[in-house]
């Protein structure tokens, strides 16, 4: 007792880490093996995404693709925006789960990537679904309209400015709408304090900011580089 004040149990008594399992490679590529198959289209994005060097990791993995396909059909998203498009393997992925009739938006602010990816929704299939924007993804999004009609979002862009595309966001989705929020965890980096990067410090602050947001709820989870699910209350 604390005064009139129940205290919880300590902070220790809490700690939950021996339900967390490493992902080995093996382990991981059983877990790979256990979701759905990318289809030829999906299969030869990646082969040409990786093609591209080292930035060909800023693809999405297997699991992260399947797990937007599936949030998508669950809310069932007519419209949604994604914010930094890259090659397009999270766009196909979000196209897909959307209702008859749904739009993507999608921003990205590279024309040659941009390529790369309408090329690919050409041969998904989905040109009718998705409208990609090649222009900064803040001008895009500053150009909507306020109403909060998007049920989907999709932030995966340069970290920096993860806060404001936050921001530009949150008014825009409907109540029970999801936001989606890609390298929470920032390969580990987000808890050195040391590390100088502004894309480090930018992650930081908006992981810590979601938190007491009142306006949403929110859950962070261990998928490939920590994904922030938010919903918009």
């Amino acid at each position: 007792m604390h005064g009139n004040r129940v205290l919880g149990p300590p902070l220790s008594a809490l700690n939950t880490s021996h339900k967390f399992t490493a992902l080995t490679p093996n382990l991981y590529a059983y877990l790979v093996a256990n979701n759905p198959e990318p289809d030829e289209v999906l299969r030869d994005l990646a082969r040409e995404t990786s093609g591209l060097g080292p930035m060909g990791e800023w693809r999405v993995a297997i699991e992260q693709g399947a797990l937007l396909t599936l949030l998508v059909r669950l809310l069932g998203a007519h419209r949604a925006v994604e914010i930094g498009t890259f090659t397009g393997y999270a766009a196909i992925s979000i196209a897909r789960g959307l209702a008859s009739r749904g739009q993507l938006l999608c921003c990205e602010v590279d024309p040659e990537w941009a390529a790369i990816a309408q090329r690919y929704f050409t041969r998904a299939a989905l040109s009718d679904r998705i409208v990609l924007q090649v222009a900064p993804a803040l001008e895009t999004l500053q150009t909507l309209p306020p109403d909060p009609v998007i049920d989907f979002a999709f932030i995966d862009a340069d970290k920096k400015h993860y806060g404001d595309y936050y921001e530009e966001l949150v008014p825009r989705v409907r109540p029970n709408g999801l936001i989606v929020i890609d390298n929470v965890l920032w390969k580990g980096r987000v808890i050195d304090p040391e590390d100088p990067h502004r894309s480090t410090r930018a992650i930081r602050t908006l992981n810590e900011a979601i938190v007491r947001d009142p306006r949403v709820d929110a859950v962070m989870l261990a998928v490939a580089d920590g994904i922030t699910l938010v919903r918009k209350r």
